[in-house]
């Protein structure tokens, strides 16, 4: 802790620096900008941070974040709910929303396989998609999970999981980078690789 700083702006930049990615030096910058904002900002700030955590939950059908009883995607009627997309984060739902070509449904894992980091099936929505591929009439899974070691394991475990179902399994085509994140793809690289999805 630096002593030179008040306590409550070291705590700020201590709680900044739980974020993923942010350093010291970030977490420093960003909470001498909320000592700047005026009382009724900082507020404003604080109490969007838990209007996040008291409004949002997750959707009961595909698991992303909704402040609704169902989410707008699983609740329209115009998305094909015969297919659909598996990804890691709800982060990944919005880049594929922005190419605004995809009209299935999604499910989001909430992670990926990853023994080393102590994730395992059970802490991802394995037992809720199964659930779903059970009840509703789905024809097609597309596995959007990203194309790093973690990705394909998880791919090729739920693969297995959901082939004897009778349901067909494809894998976005590599117009995506290897080691790349989602997230980061641009709406063309997107949406070629969803077209060019593959069977696995």
């Amino acid at each position: 802790m630096a002593d030179y700083n008040a306590q409550p702006l070291e705590r700020l930049i201590a709680n900044f620096q739980k974020l993923s990615g942010v350093g010291r030096k970030g977490a420093t910058r960003m909470a001498y900008q909320i000592l700047g904002m005026d009382k009724a900002e900082a507020e404003e700030f604080g109490n969007a941070i838990l209007a996040v955590h008291n409004q949002i939950h997750r959707c009961p059908v595909c698991q992303s974040f909704t402040e609704r009883e169902i989410c707008k995607i699983c609740e329209s009627p115009a998305r094909d709910k015969s297919v659909i997309c598996i990804v890691e984060s709800p982060r990944d739902i919005t880049t594929f929303e922005k190419t605004r070509e995809y009209k299935g449904t999604y499910h989001v894992l909430h992670g990926l396989i990853s023994p080393l980091d102590g994730i395992g099936v059970d802490q991802l929505t394995v037992k809720e998609l199964l659930v779903r591929l059970n009840e509703d009439d789905v024809k097609e899974v597309i596995m959007a999970t990203n194309p790093t070691v973690e990705g394909e394991a998880t791919a090729m475990y739920l693969s297995r999981l959901i082939k004897p179902l009778g349901i067909k399994v494809t894998r976005l085509a590599y117009g995506l980078p290897v080691g790349s994140s989602l997230e980061f793809a641009d709406e063309v690289t997107l949406f070629r690789a969803l077209k060019g999805r593959t069977e696995i």
